[in-house]
């Protein structure tokens, strides 16, 4: 067993617990992975990335011959984006203020408010790979995600957004009546 880890704090623990680790450029086929959500709808669409890895998270789950979710029932939506927590984008820091405009206005529908992510300090949040990270919030959810996944990524600047859609092959939620499956 070999782990592909998305993030460099991860890499670093599963070193120090002598968990052995590479790169999907070493391993471009991968055959489980296993995480956890941020939300979960009907269809087994995710949302990811409040972790702030969902670049690398969506590389290595492209990859994959499975992806298993794992996540407790309070993750389990009607439609992406209403439960409160962020929608992630990941954007260049270059101009990021005039893609956090065009996400805003994008979902203007929804009552979208775009802010960027900020560490503890008040400093913009970096992901591993030295971007920044709009956050999205909802009023109500996103109508059409896949839509919305499209326009996104063609937006100049935006490198990822949060929305991973049909990727789930089986989700196990763990809830007040126990533990129970969805396969795709």
């Amino acid at each position: 067993m070999v782990g592909v880890p998305t993030a460099k704090h991860t890499a670093k623990q599963a070193t120090s617990l002598g968990i052995p680790i590479s790169l999907l450029d070493d391993h471009p086929h991968i055959d489980l992975a296993i995480d956890g959500p941020d939300e979960v709808d009907p269809q087994l669409n995710l949302v990811k990335g409040c972790g702030g890895a969902l670049l690398r998270e969506k590389m290595v789950e492209f990859a994959l011959d499975k992806f298993v979710v794992v996540a407790d029932e309070n993750k389990l939506v009607d439609g992406l984006g209403s439960s409160g927590l962020a929608v992630p984008v990941v954007v260049v820091q270059f101009c990021w203020k005039y893609n956090l405009k065009k996400l805003e206005k994008l979902f203007k529908e929804e009552g979208c408010k775009a802010k960027l992510r900020v560490n503890a300090d008040g400093k913009p949040y970096l992901t591993d790979n030295s971007n920044y990270i709009v956050d999205l919030f909802f009023k109500t959810p996103i109508k059409d995600a896949a839509a919305a996944g499209k326009k996104m990524s063609g937006f100049e600047g935006v490198v990822e957004h949060g929305l991973f859609l049909d990727m789930a092959s089986v989700v196990i939620i763990a809830g007040t009546e126990g533990v129970s499956m969805k396969v795709k």
